[in-house]
């Protein structure tokens, strides 16, 4: 399993060697964890080697919050959301990412991606969702669970490397305060707050590689299939 790249959030795609399941019916493969923590890339990598379809269901709250940025309203964005929306230029910036986590907490916007999200889950061939609630909420009867973390710091340097390699201007101290200012948010909103389900597998990134998380997440896997 080779990468061209050892760090998270560096948006260079992991090349893994794919495994052909065979699988026809559905398989849900659902990976939670906070911001930064590289379950994005881990879930991307996973897709990749068992040959599933993949949703980053935190992209359709960040196309949600920059159309609200730009003066639209949140529940009138989202049952407006299509496709396109989605291919935007600059839905992975900070401010477009403190914009998602603001309508994240308005139970309308949710419910209203809910039917999406697990029609999505259910398609043949299985699936694997990253989000903040695909297993606590969208996905409660997922066949497999993750939840990809790690602290603050490192999930605030990942970030901070990430948009000064933008060319953003930022300071490290701004963006863990950030992490930590989502976090809160996430963990404490009434609808659907951050959390590992019971029946999570628990992957801590923060002293790990690339290579080695996804080794981990693919053994994980790769057990409840056997």
């Amino acid at each position: 399993m080779a990468f061209h790249s050892n760090v998270f959030g560096s948006g260079v795609v992991a090349m893994v060697t794919r495994t052909d399941t065979g699988m026809t019916e559905p398989f849900t493969i659902a990976i939670d964890g906070p911001a930064a923590a590289g379950k994005g890339t881990i879930s991307k990598a996973v897709a990749a080697h068992f040959g599933y379809a993949h949703l980053d269901t935190g992209l359709l709250y960040r196309a949600i919050g920059a159309k609200v940025m730009t003066g639209s309203d949140a529940i009138e964005a989202t049952v407006g959301l299509r496709a396109e929306d989605l291919e935007v230029d600059g839905l992975r910036t900070a401010e477009v990412a403190q914009a998602a986590s603001k309508v994240a907490v308005i139970p309308e916007v949710r419910a209203a991606l809910l039917d999406f999200q697990r029609a999505f889950a259910r398609r043949a061939g299985g699936a694997v969702l990253d989000g903040r609630d695909i297993g606590t909420v969208i996905c409660p009867q997922a066949e497999v669970k993750l939840f990809v973390t790690a602290s603050a710091e490192v999930r605030g340097k990942r970030r901070y490397d990430e948009l000064v390699g933008r060319g953003d201007t930022i300071t490290l101290d701004d963006v863990i305060e950030d992490v930590r200012a989502r976090d809160a948010r996430d963990m404490e909103r009434v609808e659907a707050p951050l959390k590992p389900a019971e029946d999570a597998h628990v992957l801590d990134t923060s002293a790990l590689s690339i290579s080695d998380a996804v080794a981990e997440a693919i053994a994980a896997i790769t057990q409840k299939l056997s």
